[in-house]
């Protein structure tokens, strides 16, 4: 385990870079610092100028152990404190400022006593010495990368940096005190705006900040109380401003804030994400008294949460925009997305995927809310949102499946209350939803599971388990079944079902991780278990064994790449998404120059944004061949070819709702009937006449029925699937 940190400093406005002569470094890290390894508290001056450090140690940068980049070692430590005094001649020749720091695991960054940065580390002011990290965040320039950077406006410059003495102090932090390695560096750099030569030069890697003045995306504006780092969790105050003058309009950052203008809580949002620079958020939009309020933002659907997803490991910015596509390809809720740019007190962030975050909203999923009064009858019954995840971001099991994720498995399937969340169910509710989704289970797991009366097909909307099936292994997602997988049930008035989704979280999808053959085009992810074991539920597996639904599966993977899945339309979706972000995508890689550099976990390492979409195009292509070779069932009834096609065809099938009967040849008088499993007739049709004749059926009850045509004394006979 390691903690590095490397940091520098930039003061940054948007209006500067016209008055920038050149740029200046002023403190490096191999310099003599003042440094501390603490064993019990440090005084909460430590970082401000008059205090006194004659006691602490005298060293080179950088700091810590074992890891060869370091100048001055020591042992294992839970945090280790440095600071160094620097001399500026004249404040008004200096019109920028940028914090760069790496470091592994958490640190917090000081200028004369002001925090300039924060980031792993969960506490409000100082964090105590002897405080861990809030997870492991890997050090970036050991291993090619780059330091990151925070910028600070002309406003702070002027009241926190004066003429003569200032102090520089970092506070880095460990994830554990047993970690294998640790360090600490530092820089300082200036913007000055005439052609003295007072310091230094700037570093080989240094890159001078971005000035972001407008987009052809909608601009995201968000401003912290007091300018504070934004904490894993709890949600702090602050403001959203959005700029968005239209499809096609240009908006700048001189135009008013027309798509949301108001408070906002926001904190830090993700798991293994966190690790990364490039931040995403969870953020809470309010009134002017502090309360949650519902909005539409981007037409989206009503409401206070929302996300502000980060692509970062991701290159090509568009995994989760382009998952979620596909869903909605399916006619199936997948959370709605716009692309923004985003600057956050001042500093450009880059390319972001504005979002909804899944909830029991109108519009979302579900149609019912769940109270703590509806503890019996039909409201008991609906609407539930769960899911299947780790446990890391504050995740909570609600129960333990009874039922082992594969033979030998030592790990367990948790279910989380997501909405309603644990704490808001009663016991009643709790024990409903608990019941009803082992049921579903033990009628799966049981001899006569395939069954369409007494199995476990009068349970589920089995079209979204093949739908929630088919994007996970087009995509080959990496977490897919095991990690942010949301089922919800929804109230027995409507229908009762258990419904597989919405989609979530595909950003190491689509062949972006280089673990577990999750790089690789052929096999099925759902097999994920036999390579690397884990919690995949069984349901996926044990469904592949019903023959109604392969048949389901196949006539819907079939009818998908007749249309929008077809290999061509798959490769102008991304294409058209790429040329979208071809401006945007420029800036993003300014801030965070990536490209060459292997980011966790990418499988390819392209030098540039094209090559990382022109990697994913061809990943893509060869895994729909693949899949087109392997795929379960057989469709008669649904063919790819048009010689193929009998005479009559029934199509979609299956299908929600409605469903046609197209005749290939010409018919002089035809009829139909249509038979449920217990053999009563729901619907026929007499005197059919002509070719490519169509007959809408409607209203008929979710499962499987036969059909039966007489065409001029031919007898045709097969099946339709109907899911509501």
């Amino acid at each position: 385990m390691k903690t590095l940190i490397i940091a520098s400093l930039l003061l940054l406005g948007n209006s500067a870079k016209a008055q920038v002569d050149h740029w200046e470094t002023v403190v490096y890290e191999d310099d003599t610092w003042k440094y501390l390894v603490p064993t019990s508290s440090v005084s909460a001056s430590w970082n401000t100028l008059g205090f006194n450090a004659a006691s602490w140690t005298n060293g080179q940068g950088g700091f810590g152990y074992s890891d060869g980049d370091d100048n001055t070692s020591f042992g294992g430590a839970i945090s280790c404190y440095q600071r160094i005094a620097f001399s500026i001649l004249d404040v008004n020749a200096i019109e920028q400022a940028v914090f760069n720091i790496d470091y592994d695991d958490a640190f917090v960054a000081y200028l004369n006593g002001v925090e300039i940065g924060r980031d792993n580390i969960t506490s409000g002011g100082q964090p105590n010495y002897n405080q861990y990290s809030d997870g492991l965040h890997e050090a970036q320039m050991y291993q090619g990368g780059q330091p990151n950077y925070y910028t600070l406006d002309q406003a702070f410059l002027a009241a926190n940096l004066v003429n003569g003495s200032n102090v520089l102090c970092v506070q880095a932090h460990n994830e554990q005190i047993g970690s294998s390695d640790m360090s600490s560096r530092a820089w300082l750099s200036l913007a000055i705006n005439n052609a003295s030569t007072n310091y230094g030069p700037t570093p080989f890697w240094f890159i001078e900040p971005l000035v972001f003045l407008d987009s052809d995306l909608p601009i995201v504006v968000i401003n912290t109380a007091g300018g504070a780092s934004i904490p894993d969790q709890p949600k702090i105050d602050a403001t959203m401003g959005i700029i968005y003058n239209g499809a096609g309009v240009r908006n700048y950052m001189t135009d008013p804030f027309n798509e949301y203008n108001g408070d906002i809580g926001i904190e830090l949002r993700g798991s293994s994400s966190q690790s990364f620079p490039k931040k995403q958020w969870g953020i809470e939009t309010r009134d002017n008294i502090g309360q949650s309020n519902d909005v539409s933002i981007f037409g989206m659907a009503f409401d206070n949460d929302w996300v502000i997803q980060a692509p970062y490991s991701d290159k090509s910015l568009m995994r989760n925009f382009l998952a979620y596509d596909m869903g909605r390809d399916l006619d199936e809720y997948a959370p709605r997305t716009k692309f923004c740019e985003v600057v956050l007190n001042g500093q450009y962030e880059g390319v972001y995927v504005f979002m909804e975050k899944i909830k029991r909203k109108d519009g979302k999923v579900g149609t019912n809310d769940l109270n703590q009064f509806d503890n019996s009858g039909n409201e008991l019954t609906g609407d539930y949102v769960l899911k299947v995840d780790k446990l890391t971001s504050g995740g909570v099991v609600a129960w333990y499946s009874p039922f082992s994720p594969f033979p030998g498995a030592t790990d367990q399937v948790s279910f989380q209350a997501h909405d309603p969340s644990l704490d808001s169910l009663t016991a009643t509710q709790l024990n409903y939803i608990e019941n009803h989704i082992t049921s579903w289970e033990t009628a799966l797991d049981g001899p006569n599971f395939d069954n369409p009366i007494t199995g476990y097909a009068p349970y589920v909307d089995m079209l979204s388990f093949v739908d929630f099936f088919l994007v996970n292994e087009i995509s080959k997602n990496v977490d897919g079944y095991r990690i942010s997988s949301f089922l919800h049930k929804i109230r027995t008035s409507e229908g009762g079902n258990i419904v597989a989704g919405p989609l979530w979280d595909f950003n190491l999808a689509y062949g972006n991780a280089d673990y577990c053959v999750a790089g690789t085009t052929s096999d099925w992810q759902m097999d994920f278990y036999q390579i690397c074991g884990g919690n995949i539920p069984f349901w996926w597996r044990k469904m592949i064994q019903d023959p109604t639904y392969t048949h389901m599966l196949n006539c819907r993977w079939q009818e998908m790449r007749l249309g929008a899945w077809h290999t061509d339309s798959l490769m102008a979706k991304i294409d058209t998404i790429a040329a979208f972000l071809d401006e945007s995508q420029q800036r993003n890689f300014q801030r965070w120059q990536i490209h060459g550099q292997y980011i966790w976990p990418n499988n390819f390492v392209g030098n540039n944004f094209q090559e990382d979409v022109t990697y994913m195009k061809d990943w893509i292509a060869n895994r729909v061949n693949w899949m087109d070779a392997n795929m379960f069932g057989s469709c008669p009834d649904l063919s790819l070819a048009e010689d193929q096609i009998e005479d009559v065809q029934v199509f979609p099938n299956p299908a929600k709702e409605d469903f046609n009967f197209v005749f290939k040849n010409y018919i002089s008088n035809g009829s139909i009937q249509l038979i449920d499993l217990s053999g009563h007739v729901v619907f026929s049709e007499k005197g059919i006449t002509g070719k490519g004749y169509k007959t809408y059926v409607e209203n008929l009850s979710s499962g499987m029925y036969y059909y039966t045509f007489d065409l001029d004394g031919a007898m045709v006979n097969g099946k339709l699937m109907i899911q509501q």
